[in-house]
């Protein structure tokens, strides 16, 4: 009996133990997806044959097959949540699908109250990787990696600004949500949005298009569901918007959409024609090759009703990680339960042939999730593993560009490496630096047949141009101003900015627009914020860059500096220990000296024969030399001129002395007695520290900078609109209604002190600024205009402008490195030192003639009286030189004797 009851309980637990190892014989798996759509024709196909090969693999689910429950959501969440139904009370371990966002989010709810996993091949909305959906699983790129994608594409070409056409859904709307974010971390920005219902009214497209061709972007990434029959683009082809100036970027829909297009549809490659898209990167694989071969004759055989995209593989691999999960689950807990929660009761909630009071929990769901999230293994897409948010970890995107001949791959991307010409994967082998010089694309064809990089933005054309805000300045008009006759607009503002546009590279209609009544100076705050309300695009003139402005347009680069500085009366004195030799410039005294120094040895020369007093040793005629001319200034010379020549060079030199003597004696006395015109203060402290009134242009930014920035009380500040009014002020002074000083900017400055002699700048710069040409925020122009100001610096156009309308009678800093006003120039002089040379030449050529006649003379009478040339025949004429100059140093009376000997020695008796 003991025997007996002990083989009963063996083969009880025999039978038990069997029983609870046994795998079950099949599995439902459900899928619910559009069917008649780009995406669902693949899908559907995809996932058969995956069934297929899973069924037939005995290393997995080893002998449980797996079933596949389809159920068409039409694109429509309240059908997808039925197909949801329907296919949950068939008792599946998992959904696949759905490929719609907006559909995924109403079953990713139901799938969580049942715990079943929600696995998506398609739905890239990145939304669903919250908290909120723990069940949903994502096995295809979110729209986060693609949206990264674009806005590095379009931060690669350097486009500040794009226009988003997309689909008014939750795929559409958190699509583009993440692409602002991403354009946001660039500092580049969405303009516009052009929302499309998902009905996709033609008409209501059409309009939205045609008033987008107003907007300043011409950069349109189009983010929608695939669409065969490519309507966005049929409708820009026929607004003439696939033209030159216009870029067009696409999300990976486009490009799932032409690779299911059979060979026959794609002649509609001409309205595409300069397209660049987005595809999900799938690595060339032995397992890719071999899957596309399999669709292709599955095609030809009848078996396909559409061509391969990235969505297929997806859905292909997403069968085959569900069932590695469902296999793997089972080896741990040997079976899959369904129960019914506590107080479960929805017996009386049957409807619509679902039977809701047979729908059950998934006991394991959470941990068949956590199975799924492990998964790591090579598909046909490539490696498939998850990152945290339960979506595959990125494999990059394709850059394809279309043109009339079909697709044409551009380049890569990954959120590692940036842009490449050759796959990611190929670049982990060697260094690559995202940010270096590495990242480049191929050659890319724009619309409009282009190969050139559009600029993406248009500012203006001849039917709407460019509103360009001008100051009608009534003082200082040198920098801008409106002509009263002609009603032009001219100025030293306008001519850097006319040149400045002859370096942009494209054309910009403008029209300028006079702010201001030419009476007196506008209000510059109010002409800059006339920019952020719309009224002008663009303000050019003498426009300070200062904070409260730069909060509410953008500058250009600054083309001329703007600090502030004091104006007052400056002390003209100049008295030194040196201040005697001011009233000459050096080359004056220079001209000086040398017409002493001439005049001393002429007067020798023709004094030396004939004056016992320029006779002598050698150092005695050289100190009387040096001396004769230097005596006259102070007193008579002790020195007599006998000579006629003499006296008529030293009338000439006596008349030159008295000139400058008397002109030396105005300056200099000028110098030393001029009125001292003096201030006390040397700063922006001091000024501030005293109470006298100040003065400040009217409409500069010097009036906010000081009562706002220096505490400055505003009863001190006393408002001033011309160079006329600033002198008048200055010269009465504090003490006679007028003011102290004078704040304004430098440029302004210098201009009234050109016109100016007794008032200087005190102090240092302060408050330092520039002027710029003010833009709408974010206006391409802005950037485009800084460069070319740029380019005005460095070629030196800057500075020629400058000199046209400040530098007619001198510049400035010309003027200031020149000697002091009150000096006197050899200019002024060189007439009568002229005079003077010529009578000096005169006088030695008289001089020279004379005595080479009387020289000659004496020879003749030599020979005379000799009756032989007491000089050889063959004399040299280096002696006959000696000779002649040995007869001049010869005193006259001397010279006389010789003649009387000659003559008495001829005549004897």
């Amino acid at each position: 009996m003991k025997k007996f009851m002990f083989l009963q309980l063996v083969t009880w637990i025999w039978i038990c133990g069997v029983a609870h190892s046994r795998r079950p014989g099949s599995v439902n798996i459900g899928a619910v997806f559009a069917f008649d759509t780009v995406i669902g024709r693949a899908a559907k196909t995809a996932m058969e044959m995956a069934i297929s090969d899973v069924n037939e693999d005995p290393t997995v689910l080893k002998g449980t097959k797996l079933n596949l429950i389809m159920k068409d959501a039409m694109c429509n969440a309240f059908l997808g949540s039925i197909g949801a139904f329907q296919v949950l009370e068939k008792g599946v371990a998992a959904i696949i699908g759905p490929q719609s966002s907006a559909v995924a989010h109403t079953v990713s709810q139901i799938a969580d109250a049942l715990q079943v996993p929600l696995v998506s091949y398609a739905a890239t909305d990145p939304t669903l990787s919250s908290l909120q959906f723990p069940f949903f699983i994502r096995t295809t790129q979110s729209d986060l990696a693609q949206m990264t994608a674009m806005a590095d594409l379009i931060d690669f070409h350097g486009w500040k600004e794009v226009i988003v056409v997309f689909l008014d859904d939750d795929y559409g709307r958190n699509g583009v949500s993440a692409l602002r974010d991403e354009l946001e971390k660039r500092r580049l920005r969405i303009s516009y949005k052009l929302p499309l219902s998902i009905k996709f009214d033609l008409d209501e497209f059409t309009n939205l298009l045609n008033q987008s061709k107003v907007f300043g972007p011409r950069v349109y990434v189009v983010h929608v569901n695939p669409d065969p029959r490519l309507r966005i683009f049929s409708i820009a082809h026929n607004l003439q918007m696939m033209a030159k100036d216009y870029v067009w970027l696409v999300t990976d829909w486009l490009s799932a959409t032409l690779d299911s297009l059979s060979p026959v549809n794609q002649t509609s490659f001409s309205v595409l024609h300069g397209v660049v898209g987005l595809r999900q990167h799938i690595p060339d694989s032995s397992k890719k090759k071999a899957f596309v071969s399999r669709w292709i004759e599955m095609q030809k055989e009848g078996l396909a009703n559409t061509s391969l995209n990235s969505y297929g593989i997806y859905a292909y691999d997403t069968v085959w990680a569900v069932a590695r999960a469902i296999d793997i689950f089972i080896k741990v807990h040997n079976t899959i339960t369904f129960s019914f929660p506590d107080n479960y009761n929805l017996s009386h909630m049957v409807g619509i042939g679902i039977q809701l009071d047979k729908l059950k929990i998934f006991a394991g769901g959470s941990d068949l999730v956590d199975i799924l999230l492990q998964s790591n293994f090579t598909g046909v897409s490539g490696q498939l593993h998850f990152n945290s948010d339960r979506s595959i970890v990125s494999g990059g995107y394709d850059i394809i560009n279309v043109n009339q001949m079909g697709i044409k791959g551009v380049g890569f991307w990954s959120n590692n490496s940036g842009f490449s010409v050759v796959p990611h994967t190929a670049l982990k082998k060697r260094k690559y630096n995202r940010f270096s010089q590495d990242q480049k694309l191929g050659n890319i064809t724009w619309p409009g047949g282009i190969t050139d990089r559009p600029r993406g933005w248009v500012i203006a054309d001849n039917t709407k141009p460019l509103r360009i805000g001008v100051p009608k300045r009534a003082s200082f008009v040198e920098f801008v101003t409106e002509l009263p006759d002609s009603h032009q607009i001219q100025g030293y503002c306008i001519d850097v900015f006319k040149k400045a546009l002859e370096f942009i590279p494209y054309e910009v209609p403008f029209v300028f627009k006079p702010f201001g009544n030419g009476k007196a100076n506008p209000n510059y705050d109010a002409l800059v914020k006339m920019v952020d309300e719309n009224v002008y695009d663009a303000v050019v003139g003498d426009i300070a860059i200062v904070t409260n402005r730069t909060m509410i347009v953008d500058f250009s680069q600054p083309f001329a500096s703007s600090s502030l500085v004091i104006v007052a009366p400056i002390n003209k004195a100049r008295s030194n220990a040196w201040v005697f030799l001011q009233p000459f410039t050096a080359d004056m005294w220079c001209a000086t000296a040398a017409s002493f120094l001439v005049v001393g040895v002429v007067i020798w020369i023709l004094e030396h024969r004939v004056n016992n007093d320029f006779r002598g040793p050698p150092k005695k005629q050289i100190v009387t030399m040096l001396m004769f001319s230097l005596s006259t200034l102070f007193k008579k010379n002790q020195e007599d001129t006998v000579s006629s020549l003499s006296k008529m060079v030293m009338i000439v030199w006596l008349f030159l002395l008295m000139v400058i003597t008397a002109s030396y004696t105005a300056s200099l006395t000028s110098i030393l007695t001029v009125e001292q015109l003096s201030s006390p203060i040397t700063g922006i402290d001091s000024l501030i520290a005293s109470n006298w009134p100040i003065g400040y242009q009217v409409g500069s930014f010097a009036y906010n900078y000081l009562t706002d920035n220096l505490y400055v009380s505003k009863s001190r500040l006393i408002p001033l609109g011309s160079p006329e009014e600033y002198a008048t002020a200055l010269q009465k002074g504090p003490s006679g209604g007028g003011v102290a000083a004078i704040i304004d900017e430098l440029p302004y400055v210098e201009l009234f002190l050109s016109n100016e002699t007794d008032f200087g700048i005190i102090g240092q710069p302060f408050a330092r600024s520039s002027w710029g040409f003010a833009f709408q925020r974010e206006s391409p122009l802005a950037y485009d205009m800084s460069t070319a100001i740029l380019k005005l610096s460095e070629n030196g156009d800057l500075r020629k402008i400058h000199e046209k309308w400040f530098c007619k009678m001198g510049c400035a800093e010309d003027r200031t490195s020149n000697s002091k006003p009150d000096q006197l120039h050899l200019i002024s002089f060189w007439g009568l030192y002229l005079s003077c040379g010529i009578v000096l030449l005169v006088a030695l050529a008289l001089f020279l003639l004379l005595m080479i006649r009387q020289y000659a003379r004496f020879k003749q009478r030599q020979k005379d009286v000799a009756s032989s040339s007491t000089e050889p025949s063959g004399i040299h004429c280096s002696q006959v030189v000696v000779n002649f100059f040995n007869f001049i140093d010869e005193k006259e009376e001397a010279i006389k004797k010789m003649f009387t000997q000659c003559d008495n020695h001829h005549n004897p008796n």
